[in-house]
């Protein structure tokens, strides 16, 4: 009944697990949802009110231009030229609903029936969907705990093919929190420049970093690599910006033309008051969200703590985005509480175990290619975070008893 590719598409196990959390919520039941990857933080006074404005103006009423508002478009690239350093003209900018829609149109627009997608793992839990939905074949390339979650030219170029069409870079990492640094970013870009490989990295994680990390972008560090990269990027994370659905592509005008076109049948324009909030937020200075790195920076240092400290868990400390990523096969195989008690032999099943015994939800490593681990968020208040530690602590304590 069901296309196949549409049929075999896996369903967001992030978006799964806070949808659980919050049901069970709806019924009265006391969970620490450590799923979902969006700010507990209020979207800035200032943006908030662009969008009202942008209400009782009538030009916002009608059908704009499918690639987003011009003036959006422009602040975009001045912002990204700010931020990252990469100039860029503004017809090399399309606005999308939300960050996710900016990977599936740079999917659809780059790839097709026998090409490859080179995936560093763990990935992003759609990444491989949207590849499938594309109609090519995605590659994981996985790097451990041992390796800092992060893969290297001799990785990607063991797994290249003569269908190697692009490589997936992200830096920040959403689930991971590594951070790749300069040199290891020049030596992966200009991997790709040598064998004429497309490179789509999303930095929607850019301001999200801690301690002596720092963001690079690619197309900035090894400029040879600008023409054949598609940058991603959204208000989402570094707003609290996730329900208003914007977010954007920037690359080659030829590939920017393209993916305008199949949005133009899609989708149309983004929404314009959604539009008219991130012309606030990218216009504006960046006070609200050193705020809200600040806040983060403290709850990752005490996440890693009580991870580190729990039997049977191991926990590199992040250095980006808002999650923890902790190894937890010393929980699996042993019986809860003893002799005979209930056996998770998956991470899949530890959180299931963790939502029925604990209440705490987090999202299994199964989900980005990574069994064994799991991704928990610190986007979440200080007292929750405390409280739902103390817990999984409670529980990993009697799997290790």
């Amino acid at each position: 009944m069901l296309s196949a590719r549409v049929g075999g598409l896996a369903p967001s196990a992030t978006l799964a697990v806070d949808a659980k959390a919050k049901a069970l919520r709806a019924q009265g039941v006391d969970v620490v949802g450590f799923g979902a990857g969006e700010p507990d933080f209020p979207t800035p006074p200032a943006i908030v009110e662009a969008a009202v404005a942008a209400c009782r103006d009538p030009r916002m009423h009608r059908y704009t231009p499918t690639a987003g508002l011009p003036e959006l478009r422009a602040a975009i690239a001045a912002k990204t030229a700010r931020d990252s350093g990469l100039a860029v003209e503004a017809s090399q900018v399309l606005v999308t609903n939300g960050g996710k829609h900016a990977v599936a149109n740079a999917f659809a627009t780059l790839l097709g029936p026998g090409d490859e997608a080179l995936l560093p793992a763990p990935y992003w839990t759609s990444y491989p969907e949207l590849v499938r939905l594309a109609g090519a074949e995605p590659v994981p390339v996985f790097a451990g705990e041992e390796r800092g979650f992060k893969v290297g030219v001799d990785d990607l170029e063991a797994a290249r093919t003569a269908r190697t069409k692009l490589v997936v870079f992200v830096s920040p990492s959403n689930p991971t929190g590594a951070v790749y640094t300069e040199e290891e970013i020049a030596a992966i870009g200009a991997w790709a420049v040598e064998h004429g490989i497309w490179v789509v990295t999303d930095e929607i994680y850019e301001h999200l970093v801690y301690g002596g990390a720092s963001f690079h972008s690619l197309p900035v560090v090894v400029p040879e690599a600008a023409s054949r990269c598609v940058v991603l990027n959204g208000v989402a994370k570094t707003y609290a910006m996730t329900g208003w659905r914007v977010g954007w592509m920037i690359g080659p005008p030829e590939v920017v033309a393209a993916a305008t076109n199949l949005q133009s049948q899609e989708t149309s324009n983004v929404a314009n008051v959604s539009q008219a909030a991130a012309l606030a937020a990218v216009s504006g200075d960046l006070e609200a969200v050193a705020t809200m790195r600040a806040a983060f920076d403290r709850r990752r240092r005490a996440m890693h703590a009580h991870l580190s400290a729990m039997p049977g868990v191991t926990c590199l400390e992040p250095e980006g985005a808002f999650y923890a990523f902790p190894c937890l096969e010393g929980l699996l195989g042993r019986p809860l509480d003893g002799p005979g008690g209930r056996v998770a032999t998956t991470t899949a099943e530890l959180a299931e175990l963790a939502l029925e015994e604990a209440r705490v939800a987090f999202v299994p490593g199964e989900a980005f290619g990574a069994p064994g681990y799991g991704r928990f968020s610190y986007a979440l208040a200080d007292a929750d975070l405390e409280e739902g530690m103390r817990r999984f602590a409670a529980l990993a304590g009697r799997l290790a008893s």
